[in-house]
């Protein structure tokens, strides 16, 4: 088991059920946290509640609800599991979000400060349409968002608008600090005094997670069981190694 990872860690966007989850790479950081401490899953943990998962899908959320009688494990909702419940949650503990420390960090998914998607479904409906042809017509196969990345335009200011709420949101109720998902990119900012920090999704790389350790937040690159993890350059620069 990897001994350097830390006591708390928080992720987004597992998106269980895509068929983009990177499976194994989940599984290897899932059995690799320490026992006694806390996994902090920040929404999206399931891609679609409605249908039906495969049998390699249905054992990562065993394997969560096994890891769960050894470490703390916080649901967060998101956009897309809204309300799911898993038919065996074992011990994790379901909520809307999460504060860390009295008010040093708060983990909400990200899609309570999403003003953008749901002001224009219909144009998100037509925009997965197109990506499911362009596949269907031979395009390389990758999960939504992270094709909605090279409309740098539009996904700027979707991503820009979650930042500029989120950090409204902590400052308005005494954060010190913000970590959500929602948009799929990894990044560690100081906005108006307040950090930022976006763990990034599970079906595309890089892999990250958040850590607090002795009142300092990390931005952590997963490199696997077999490596230690890599940490992110400090706010105000996004997606750098040191």
């Amino acid at each position: 088991m990897q001994q350097n990872l830390p006591k708390l860690a928080i992720i987004s966007d597992v998106h269980i059920g895509s068929p983009f989850l990177l499976r194994h790479k989940f599984l290897a950081f899932l059995n690799a946290l320490p026992r006694n401490g806390t996994l902090i899953l920040n929404g999206d943990t399931i891609d679609n509640p409605y249908q039906d998962l495969s049998s390699e899908d249905r054992a990562v959320l065993e394997r969560l609800a096994e890891r769960s009688h050894e470490i703390n494990i916080i649901w967060i909702e998101g956009n897309h599991d809204q309300d799911y419940r898993p038919g065996h949650p074992g011990d994790m503990s379901f909520v809307k979000e999460y504060t860390v420390e009295d008010k040093r960090l708060l983990v909400s998914h990200g899609s309570y400060f999403d003003n953008v998607m749901p002001c224009h479904r219909w144009f998100i409906k037509l925009f997965k349409c197109l990506h499911r042809l362009r596949v269907k017509i031979g395009a390389p196969p990758v999960h939504v968002a992270e094709y909605a990345k090279k409309w740098r335009l539009l996904y700027n200011y979707l991503h820009n608008t979650v930042i500029r709420n989120a950090i409204e949101h902590a400052k308005e109720n005494g954060y010190r600090a913000v970590s959500c998902g929602h948009v799929h990119e990894a990044e560690h900012v100081i906005v108006d005094g307040i950090e930022y920090v976006n763990t990034g999704a599970w079906t595309e790389e890089p892999l990250c997670y958040a850590t607090l350790e002795d009142g300092v937040i990390h931005l952590m690159k997963w490199q696997g069981a077999e490596k230690a993890p890599q940490r992110l350059k400090h706010p105000g620069t996004s997606g750098e190694p040191d």
